[in-house]
């Protein structure tokens, strides 16, 4: 029974809305592509070159966005493609660009998808997707920006700093002495980690070096191997099992890319932690290896899967099946990336990407520092320009 000492509250009819701020009012205006061809300093060979499945490397297509908003908000990103590739995003990329215009740049997850299905015809991975992916990483550049947040802290960052390690100074072009004289130049850069190149045709050389550079680098000293695809599975179960002794981070790409089931076999007969995934180019695809296990280490590409948007998503389900990531290439964006992740991660250091940018990220005590310059923290060298060999606006400028 109520008590006649309580009174009713009437109902507080609804407060009016709050009006929008401006960047909820934003809009984007205009989108300039580039396509640049970034000249690499000598010719790089892995074992897919040494099977004959491919010639050595002499170059990286970039395809860079400039996303500008009505309000003067800018972003920048970039995609990318060794060897064949590049113009074929570039025409895709310049095709769809329009499908941007006049939205709200902040609708980042709805852009990927407008973009996605104006081009869906030609498919939701592979070129179609590392195109958008440009676009993507543009406009979370631009939302990290806006808010004065490096684009690891708007993410959400766990670390100030990741594990790196280097793998440019490790193909299969470089004669050992050489080899171990990169590695020190390495460890003097401050860099914690090596990789090296396998899956030679004879695989006695590839132990041969293994060998030699875990006795250069020390029992302790972390140590992976990257065979690139080029192993069947009987040879990846004995190459495997003769390099369980040198004590490696992991073996990575020991079947080709979308074998899952090889992979999974793997990762359950040896103690070698198995890492793969660079070479997949959608969240599907991945999925299918956190489904059957197929690595201990999941090796996400933001360009390659279609931007950062879809990289969240590949994170997201690693990280809830237990995998630790390792993102391949791209340092200067996946730094921000891998401190988000939940798992102490690996960044891979390649220094070919560098010659695009006036910034230069620190290493120091074996990890990469994470920028805390506004979103990427990056801007366009000056050489750019005279690398670049097609070049297109969309929307107008006032």
């Amino acid at each position: 029974m109520l008590d006649v000492s309580q009174r009713l509250i009437p109902a507080q009819p609804p407060k009016a809305g709050f009006a929008a701020g401006p960047a909820t009012q934003d809009a984007i205006k205009t989108v300039k592509l580039s396509l640049a061809y970034l000249p690499l300093a000598r010719p790089i060979s892995d074992a897919k070159v040494l099977t004959g499945r491919q010639k050595p490397m002499t170059e990286i297509a970039i395809l860079i966005a400039e996303i500008e908003t009505r309000d003067g908000h800018r972003g920048l990103g970039f995609s990318y493609s060794k060897r064949a590739g590049g113009p074929g995003q570039f025409a895709h990329a310049l095709e769809v660009a329009p499908n941007l215009i006049g939205e709200n740049p902040s609708d980042i997850a709805k852009l990927w998808d407008k973009l996605c299905w104006a081009g869906a015809s030609v498919g939701r991975s592979g070129l179609a997707s590392q195109a958008i992916g440009a676009f993507d990483v543009a406009l979370w550049d631009l939302k990290a920006r806006r808010s004065g947040l490096s684009l690891a802290r708007l993410l959400g960052s766990h670390r100030d700093s990741v594990r790196c390690y280097n793998t440019s100074g490790g193909f299969l072009h470089t004669p050992l002495d050489q080899l171990l004289k990169n590695t020190d130049i390495s460890r003097e850069k401050g860099i914690g980690g090596i990789k090296l190149k396998v899956g030679q045709p004879d695989w006695a050389l590839d132990i041969h070096r293994v060998s030699t550079v875990r006795e250069h680098l020390g029992e302790s000293f972390p140590l992976m191997v990257d065979a690139n695809q080029q192993w069947d599975r009987p040879t990846a179960r004995r190459m495997c099992r003769r390099l369980e002794p040198f004590d490696l981070i992991w073996i990575e790409e020991p079947l080709d890319c979308y074998d899952a089931e090889g992979h999974a076999e793997l990762v359950r007969l040896f103690d070698t932690p198995i890492a793969t995934g660079e070479m997949l180019t959608s969240p599907a695809e991945h999925w299918e290896f956190i489904r059957q296990r197929g690595a201990d280490f999941l090796m996400p590409d933001a360009p390659r899967v279609g931007g950062i948007t879809p990289y969240l998503r590949v994170q997201t389900l690693a990280e809830q099946a237990g995998m630790t990531l390792a993102p391949h290439f791209a340092m200067e964006l996946h730094v921000h990336l891998a401190a988000s992740h939940t798992r102490e991660p690996w960044v891979e250091h390649f220094e070919w990407l560098e010659p695009l940018f006036n910034e230069r990220l620190e290493i120091r005590d074996g990890r990469m520092q994470v920028p805390t310059r506004p979103g990427l923290g990056l801007s366009l060298s000056e050489q750019v320009a005279g690398w670049t060999v097609q070049q297109a606006e969309v929307g107008k400028r006032a």
